[in-house]
């Protein structure tokens, strides 16, 4: 009859630190799904001021150069 108890059984180091390695494979995983996402907790996205939208509309050709200069002006007194 054989026991499972000498050096180099499957229950001896050997399973502990493949154990051992696969939980840092999982943490290493986790952390960095975690990091790359975006936004994280807490943080809210880069807002476009009111200037960057009043010039995206004058880009599209929502408004024209009159309306954009009054807008303009009327932002920088703000």
């Amino acid at each position: 009859m054989m026991w499972w108890y000498g050096p180099g059984d499957w229950m001896g180091g050997g399973f502990i630190f493949m154990l051992f390695f696969w939980v840092l494979i999982i943490i290493a995983v986790v952390y960095l799904v975690r990091n790359t996402s975006s936004p994280r907790r807490g943080e809210t996205p880069m807002e476009k001021t009111p200037l960057q939208i009043l010039q995206e509309r004058y880009a599209k050709g929502e408004i024209d150069k009159k309306e954009y200069e009054e807008k303009k002006k009327e932002l920088q007194i703000a």
